[in-house]
């Protein structure tokens, strides 16, 4: 009895062969969506900005996106995972039309668990400064600036929900793909 190589179709196959086809087509779909996802959540964070007057109108205070570190950490971060998003396409597209590819499908696993680390780290160290700005601190002198600045703080904290999706959909990728394994 030899073994089949990777790729190679097994005549009782069919049904299997198809499933797999079928999942690997969720998940070009599913990397489509993280893209956006995260592509726009970039996109929000990096362009937002406001500025209020303070006496006059040449004296005004502001507020920007690169003012605290946390949040160009948060761009760098979804930009990262949407350029890895946008290459992952090809090879995902590769698993559609080679279903039986399995070294590949390992291979995706690892980086989208990478890419799913670095995205939860951007996204969770931004909520905890969106947090601040709209409760504050009281014991660390940290007001609340939400008040003040209240089209900044609407734009940073919708700019978190596509980054909470992308991970998420990170997770499912993941986990289809290792169950995609797993029923070989």
């Amino acid at each position: 009895m030899g073994g089949l190589e990777l790729g190679s179709k097994n005549p009782g196959s069919a049904p299997k062969t198809e499933a797999t086809r079928g999942v690997a087509i969720i998940d070009f779909v599913l990397r489509i969506v993280a893209l956006i996802a995260t592509l726009a959540s970039a996109i929000s964070m990096g362009t937002t900005n406001e500025s209020l007057p303070f006496f006059t109108q040449f004296i005004k205070f502001r507020a920007k996106y690169n003012d605290l570190p946390t949040f160009t950490f948060f761009v760098a971060a979804n930009s990262i995972v949407s350029a890895y998003l946008v290459l992952s396409l090809a090879l995902s597209i590769f698993h559609i039309m080679r279903s039986g590819a399995q070294k590949s499908r390992v291979v995706m696993i690892f980086f989208d668990t990478g890419m799913l680390a670095l995205l939860t780290a951007g996204a969770s160290a931004a909520a905890a400064i969106v947090y601040l700005a709209h409760k504050g601190n009281i014991k660390a002198n940290w007001f609340a600036i939400c008040q003040q600045f209240n089209s900044f703080c609407e734009r940073i904290s919708r700019s978190l929900i596509g980054s909470f999706g992308g991970m998420m959909i990170l997770i499912l990728l993941i986990l289809m793909s290792a169950a995609t394994l797993s029923r070989r």
